[in-house]
């Protein structure tokens, strides 16, 4: 199917790895040149060693998207290495604690740190990019929510208020901009089998005292942890399938949509 993008231009954060990446890779397949960001320079140009190999423009964008200061230099050379934006993928984000604390474990500082990674970052960015995409009179914003800002499972009580949020953001956000032309949507992934999920996995193995291979793991967590019908982790090609959709002139009918890739865990909408 050809998704129409061919020429488009797309900054994609946290894309020196997992999810990120693979988005960053399934758009350079369809045409579209794209800016890396990432906070390890090495990773970064990895991943934009590849996208170059699809025949496309590159850039790369480094810095921490948790603070204004950052957040202004990497949208300047998202604009700079590519003379606009069209798309913004916002994949950044991810849990700040370590070891899956108790809820009564996890200090003001770590949900503010997560506020300001998960949620405020699209804010940051979005208000630098959107001025561009309303003057063109198209535009695309797809953030990286999660299914975990809709379980209430009484842990990381942090990282699912702020996908909450997040949520929240998408969904005001896409009425705001709408009528300028630019959609705006989150993917809620399950489970993903990134190197994260990878080391939370062996945490909850670790806790569970579970024996066997990672396989073994992948299963007991899918169907005795989280209750989840398709018996495996998702694919980081999966989210990125779904990401490429809706950065497409074919998703203009969709925004503000929350839309769930997630193996059937969660158990209502």
């Amino acid at each position: 199917m050809d998704l129409r993008l061919k020429g488009k231009r797309a900054l994609v954060t946290g894309a020196s790895s997992g999810i990120g990446a693979a988005i960053a890779l399934a758009l350079a397949d369809e045409g579209v040149n794209v800016v890396i960001h990432g906070r390890n320079k090495e990773r970064a140009e990895a991943v934009a060693k590849d996208v170059v190999a699809r025949g496309v423009q590159v850039g790369i964008a480094l810095g921490d998207v948790g603070n204004d200061a950052d957040s202004d230099a990497i949208a300047q050379a998202a604009l700079d290495a590519l003379g606009g934006i069209d798309i913004l993928i916002h994949s950044a984000g991810g849990v700040v604690t370590s070891g899956n604390p108790e809820w009564a474990d996890v200090g003001s500082d770590e949900w503010l740190d997560s506020f300001s990674l998960n949620v405020v970052s699209l804010a940051r960015l979005a208000k630098r990019l959107v001025p561009g995409m309303e003057d063109r009179g198209w535009g695309r914003i797809i953030t990286i929510s999660s299914v975990g800002g809709k379980q209430l499972s009484g842990r990381l009580l942090e990282y699912g208020s702020a996908k909450a949020a997040v949520d929240h953001v998408t969904g005001n956000m896409s009425r705001a901009l709408a009528p300028k032309g630019i959609t705006v949507n989150a993917i809620a992934p399950g489970t993903v089998l990134t190197p994260q999920a990878r080391r939370w996995i062996e945490t909850v193995r670790e806790q569970e005292g579970w024996d066997g291979e990672f396989a073994d793991w992948e299963k007991r967590y899918t169907g005795e942890w989280v209750g989840q019908p398709v018996a495996r982790l998702g694919r980081v090609e999966e989210i990125a399938a779904a990401a490429a959709f809706l950065a497409s002139p074919l998703s203009d009918f969709t925004t503000g949509a929350i839309m769930r890739v997630d193996g059937g865990v969660l158990r209502a909408t």
